[in-house]
């Protein structure tokens, strides 16, 4: 199908190096998937596999249900946008976009109209005729993607594309970038180490960790049932507490300190687990209430559209999140933390 990516069993191995374990995955035409992880995961390396920038070691690599496993990148219907743009500093902007059609052999008259067409899907009209160095770190990044998509690639590949730019103008660019995506319709592949870039972007992440997938899906379901501790503390803020499970089953009962709780939650084993509490379910009060435990702030900060705390209780260190207020907590005082129950999750010791 056209668009498609489909990984079999597919091996990276540099020397004694492995670089990617057998990895089997499918992204669906017309979708924007994330590889998601943090340094040396391996997913720069799946991305290079795709753009055939690197060769498999084993498996079998499609793309639109094409093997492309042997075939090198000029023989791919995929175009790259690159982390450092690499735009040429000589050349027009109109002359980057149109770089890849000259390259392979387009017409001067239908070239010209591609590249502008593709500049104003960027929103870059009338920009052709500047040099890259004239324009901003989110221009030259717009100019990047308009490069890409006039070769009308079956997949775009993304690598790190917002990296160089600072924070309100990342967000202003992913949207862009989503909305160009979703307005072509186009499969793209989207490579960060950023979570909160790659929950505002993507259909589906891959979570990858040690060169292997640790968990994929939806934004929400990552966020909101994690398969362990590590997806759990890497897919947005969270706290892990050590409990003990007590009772398995549909509603599982667990020990927290001298406490148990019973939680809307279906448990398979009993035995050491973590419960997974979320900065912004954290509950905070002068007076004791059910299955609370005392705390001490350590830390307070008012941030404009939050209010954060580090609290130190007998169960670790906690990081709460609260409404924008003025600070109801400062640092010394003593606390009660709750928190409802159908709001944690377990996760494996």
């Amino acid at each position: 199908m056209k668009g498609s990516v489909r990984f079999e069993n597919v091996t990276k191995t540099f020397g004694d190096v492995v670089a990617l374990k057998p990895l089997s995955l499918d992204i669906t035409p017309g979708t924007l998937v994330t590889l998601l992880g943090p340094s040396g995961c391996g997913k720069t390396t799946t991305l290079r596999l795709i753009a055939g920038l690197e060769s498999a070691s084993s498996g079998r690599i499609l793309i639109g249900g094409q093997d492309v496993t042997h075939l090198s990148a000029t023989y791919r219907a995929v175009s790259m946008v690159f982390q450092s743009y690499a735009l040429f500093p000589h050349m027009t902007v109109l002359e980057n976009v149109g770089y890849g059609l000259s390259v392979k052999g387009t017409a001067k008259s239908e070239l010209r109209d591609r590249a502008e067409a593709g500049l104003e899907m960027v929103g870059l009209k009338g920009f052709g005729a500047r040099l890259p160095s004239e324009l901003s770190g989110g221009q030259q990044q717009r100019v990047a993607v308009a490069r890409a998509i006039v070769l009308e690639p079956e997949v775009l590949l993304l690598d790190e594309p917002l990296s160089n730019l600072d924070a309100k103008l990342r967000r202003h660019v992913r949207e862009e970038i989503r909305q160009i995506q979703q307005r072509l319709g186009l499969t793209a592949v989207y490579v960060t180490h950023d979570q909160e870039e790659a929950m505002a972007v993507s259909d589906r992440i891959i979570v990858m960790k040690n060169a292997e997938i640790a968990q994929e899906g939806a934004p929400q379901d990552l966020y909101d049932r994690p398969a362990s501790a590590f997806i759990a503390d890497f897919i947005g803020d969270a706290n892990l507490i050590d409990v003990e499970v007590t009772r398995a089953g549909d509603t599982t009962e667990v020990a927290l300190l001298d406490r148990r709780l019973a939680l809307p939650l279906a448990s398979a084993a009993t035995g050491p687990a973590r419960m997974v509490l979320r900065p912004h379910h954290v509950r905070l009060s002068r007076d004791p209430a059910p299955h609370s435990l005392p705390a001490e702030v350590t830390y307070a900060a008012w941030l404009g559209n939050s209010v954060q705390y580090t609290l130190s209780t007998a169960a670790g260190s906690i990081f709460a999140i609260g409404a924008p207020q003025p600070l109801p907590f400062r640092q010394g005082d003593t606390v009660h933390m709750g928190f409802a129950p159908e709001d944690v999750r377990l996760v494996p010791a």
